[in-house]
């Protein structure tokens, strides 16, 4: 994307219209290692990443109305460079996934009068049978909706609207939840995890105020593939892309899984 991009002809054809689209994309990079990855971090290493993403999240948000930070980890995410690293993708439009769960969010703090997330994360609290992990501000679940194997979801235990509203105790919280979830991860089946992640909170831009989006609530979704072993993913294909995903395993098996194994690393064995 180019941060200044021509207008298109206006068409009159109602099947085929544009507009312009601008933006920008950048890479940032984790640790000057490149045969790190952010579960073999320490604390303060993770803390500098999440105060990063922040920072970039309130530079670029001036601007533009969605900032997608996100990490593919991994060759089998389609990542060609092994450097510990992430993308930051910005837009002056919403795109497609979070305009939907902008919509969706909206109408249902108009008839329920709280915010979904914030709500379903109190409710999941309540049940624990899906929760992976949790400490005094966060929690990691297997989300009641997943379709990939294993899953995951971070959700503040408070409503939060964007990672620049996260206080410095939430900051930490998070730098220590991360590394654990993703120990796990690497722990399952003794490999390096591949993965796309990625944050999701309220639109920002100019004319961003928050009482326009207090329905929503700031996450991480990590979305991996691998299924049985280190080497057998899931194939999202045939029924699944036609009509509708399946799930190889129930959320609640896959957070039993994750919950049951430990927080040392096997490489540290």
């Amino acid at each position: 994307m180019l941060e200044t991009v021509p207008e298109p002809e206006k068409g009159t054809n109602p099947l085929f219209q544009s507009k312009a689209a601008s933006g920008s994309c950048k890479v940032m990079c984790f640790h000057p290692w490149s045969d790190i990855t952010l579960p073999l971090m320490s604390l303060p290493q993770i803390r500098t990443v999440i105060d990063k993403w922040c920072e970039m999240l309130a530079d670029l948000g001036k601007k533009f109305t969605w900032v997608q930070i996100f990490e593919n980890r991994g060759a089998m995410m389609g990542c060609s460079n092994p450097h510990p690293h992430c993308q930051v993708w910005s837009s002056s439009f919403l795109p497609n996934e979070p305009r939907i769960k902008d919509r969706t969010q909206r109408e249902y703090l108009k008839k329920y009068k709280k915010p979904m997330l914030v709500d379903y994360c109190q409710q999941e609290l309540a049940n624990k049978e899906r929760i992976v992990l949790d400490n005094d501000t966060w929690v990691c679940l297997v989300p009641y909706w997943a379709i990939w194997p294993y899953e995951t979801m971070l959700l503040p235990k408070r409503h939060v609207l964007r990672l620049t509203d996260l206080t410095d105790h939430e900051k930490n919280d998070l730098a220590d939840i991360t590394k654990k979830l993703l120990t796990r991860y690497d722990n399952l089946f003794e490999t390096s995890f591949p993965y796309s992640m990625g944050w999701h909170g309220a639109p920002t831009g100019p004319g961003s105020e928050v009482n326009d989006y207090l329905h929503w609530q700031l996450h991480a979704l990590y979305l991996p593939p691998l299924l049985r072993s280190a080497t057998v993913k899931k194939f999202m294909v045939g029924y699944e892309m036609l009509a509708q995903p399946q799930r190889d395993l129930t959320a609640e098996q896959a957070a039993e899984k994750l919950r049951c194994l430990p927080d040392l690393h096997y490489k540290m064995k």
